[in-house]
């Protein structure tokens, strides 16, 4: 989310360091990054974590594209990291969306492609026919990333049955998920098909990869409707969901940890912060206003907010 921040302030210089050095530090010889870090600075894992190391990899792959000061320690961390290897569709999914990351910027990049190639082929199978082509039983968590890793790789690989892929299960998904004006997303627990709608909490995660693979499928295809759903994800944390309550606090700069049946979590965590911050800044990429609830001066107040936020 900071290595795509335009306005370089000196506050996010130096917070982008840190969370450089602290990847930097919490890489293992073998290629793979620890998770927990205790205050006195010895790390506390028993095992590493899929979901984290797919992250890492997507973060540094943001880092390399953006092409900032640190981009070769960034893509460093990625080649030692490039054996990367999980059956986890969402670590691979991560893992996918930061390698296309690296290619898009240095294509001939051998650690990245072959990176690439390994997690965009263990996304799962989509499944025949239309009621549920999904790869899995339910929608679980941060369901938009299958899609979206799907286009990105297929564009990087240039394979366009690839790209057809992705955007077959993200038009899936988001007729699931947005069956009227507004996003509607997965619960906690996941959702299946015969399951009560709305279903809650619905987490800011959702929301954020949401805007994310709608950004990836307009670039991919031009298509006017994929920059309006991705404002519409966006639109989520504004209050254009199911309780129609504002989860993204400009106060503060931070994000409700989740929209419930009774109304949100109060509390702004880290992993929700970064979600809000992160789709409003794709709410700017966009480039003009959602048509409807989204206005222009909605979009217009993410850049103060953001240096709130990133400020130590």
């Amino acid at each position: 989310m900071l290595s795509r921040e335009d306005d370089r302030t000196p506050a996010i210089e130096t917070l982008t360091e840190t969370c450089l050095r602290y990847l930097e530090e919490s890489q293992r010889p073998n290629g793979r990054f620890r998770n927990r870090r205790a205050v006195d600075g010895s790390w506390k894992d028993l095992d590493d974590s899929d979901d984290a190391n797919g992250r890492a990899l997507f973060g540094l792959g943001a880092s390399v594209r953006a092409g900032d000061p640190r981009s070769d320690r960034a893509l460093l961390l990625i080649e030692r990291a490039a054996g990367f290897d999980s059956p986890s569709p969402r670590a691979n999914a991560w893992a996918a969306i930061g390698a296309a990351e690296v290619l898009w910027a240095h294509p001939d990049n051998a650690g990245a492609r072959t990176l690439l190639e390994r997690a965009s082929s263990r996304l799962g199978a989509p499944r025949a026919g239309d009621a549920w082509p999904w790869p899995e039983d339910r929608l679980a968590y941060d369901n938009a990333r299958l899609p979206e890793a799907r286009i990105a790789a297929g564009i990087e690989l240039g394979r366009p049955e690839l790209v057809a892929e992705g955007l077959h299960l993200l038009t899936w998904l988001v007729g699931i998920e947005h069956p009227g004006d507004r996003f509607s997303f997965a619960a906690t627990g996941g959702w299946a098909l015969g399951e009560p709608k709305p279903a809650f909490d619905q987490q800011p995660l959702e929301a954020a990869a949401t805007a994310d693979a709608c950004a990836v499928a307009y670039a991919a295809t031009g298509e006017e409707h994929w920059r309006e759903l991705g404002l519409d994800a966006v639109a989520w944390f504004l209050g254009h969901n199911d309780r129609e309550l504002q989860l993204y606090d400009p106060e503060t700069g931070g994000t409700c940890d989740g929209l419930t049946a009774h109304g949100r979590n109060e509390n702004q965590g880290a992993e929700s912060t970064i979600a809000g911050l992160a789709a409003l800044q794709r709410a700017r990429a966009f480039q003009s206003p959602a048509r409807s609830a989204l206005s222009s001066s909605s979009v217009e107040t993410v850049a103060a907010p953001m240096q709130r936020s990133a400020a130590p």
